[in-house]
């Protein structure tokens, strides 16, 4: 961590608490007057950092912006999250976070935005990327699997933001095939994942993820309005986006270090428990055909079971997948 970082992680630890100037100087290894200069910059920065002599500092408040040095400060991640580039600005974060990856950035490494200009999901779609109003982050990991097995760390990313809005947030939330986040029939949160991989073997991953954090009704254009919605709007409340990605990056390596060692069978179980897709009506396009059935479940490698009107099981390993009133 840099100076920064560090005294940001000593204000996480003593909230609402003065510091020394000479504590914060051992804990940083530096000069008072470079603690000093450092507390400067994270004024202009937006924090708020009160100065009393003979007390310390004493952090009042921290601006909702997502930065390195606050993403990576109490992070306590073995390497998700531990290496962060951070844009006020971009395009997408996506060809970031692919530039960065085939310069060799560590796995782990989190590209995030305030705003997107270009952000798109799943078939070159938009994804509309508002300034500050939500989470607009790619991650790059390194797993060494099979290639077939790759589309499995969508439903991972997925099940994984489910259950980081639960305990972030308390909101309720389904999983629809194979990479949207659902409140009710409205879409929160699109993971995008691409692969860079040599013909036996993967280079990384991408995982684009878009979340619709503190959206409020008047952020979403008319078309969006009746199908799109926001953690905010669902929960009444206003996320702590910097909290968020740093519980994201926690239960992810949890889950990925699982799904490593032990297989798919953990995120199969929890993806089917919180489907959106299980049970319902489906039509199901795919490059060669367009079929209807009934979707109910995952198969062992993570591909999308629909029973069609004959009962014949089809195996949907990519396709465009919409839903109807169940009949």
């Amino acid at each position: 961590m840099n100076i920064k970082q560090v005294i940001l992680q000593a204000f996480r630890d003593h909230p609402g608490e003065f510091i020394s100037g000479e504590d914060l100087s051992q804990t940083c290894g530096c000069s008072r007057t470079a603690v000093w200069k450092h507390i400067e910059e994270l004024r202009k920065d937006g924090y708020e950092v009160e100065a009393v002599r003979k007390s310390g500092y004493r952090l009042i408040v921290a601006p909702d912006r997502l930065s390195a040095a606050e993403i990576m400060a109490g992070l306590h991640t073995a390497r998700i999250g531990q290496n962060v580039f951070a844009h006020d600005e971009v395009v997408s974060t996506q060809p970031l976070a692919h530039e960065a990856a085939a310069k060799g950035a560590p796995e782990g490494t989190l590209v995030l935005a305030e705003q997107q200009t270009g952000g798109r999901g799943r078939l070159g779609r938009p994804w509309h990327s508002p300034k500050g109003t939500g989470i607009w982050m790619s991650l790059i990991v390194r797993p060494a699997i099979p290639i077939p097995k790759t589309p499995q760390m969508t439903l991972l990313t997925a099940v994984t933001i489910a259950r980081t809005i639960r305990e972030e947030t308390g909101v309720p939330v389904k999983i629809k095939w194979p990479n949207d986040i659902f409140c009710g029939d409205k879409k929160v949160c699109g993971v995008l994942t691409e692969l860079n991989a040599e013909s036996d073997r993967v280079n990384y991953l991408v995982i684009g993820i878009g979340l619709n954090a503190n959206s409020v009704q008047s952020d979403f254009p008319e078309e969006l309005s009746e199908i799109a919605t926001s953690l905010r709007i669902e929960s009444g409340d206003e996320v702590k986006r910097v909290d968020f990605i740093q519980q994201f990056c926690r239960n992810f390596e949890e889950e990925y270090d699982h799904f490593l060692q032990h297989g798919f069978q953990r995120v199969k179980q929890e993806w089917e428990k919180h489907s959106y897709s299980i049970g319902r009506w489906v039509s199901v396009q795919t490059i060669s055909q367009m079929f209807e059935g009934r979707a109910v479940g995952l198969d062992d490698e993570g591909v999308l079971m629909v029973e069609d009107r004959a009962g014949i099981m089809h195996k949907v390993y990519s396709a465009d997948v919409n839903y109807r009133a169940n009949e």
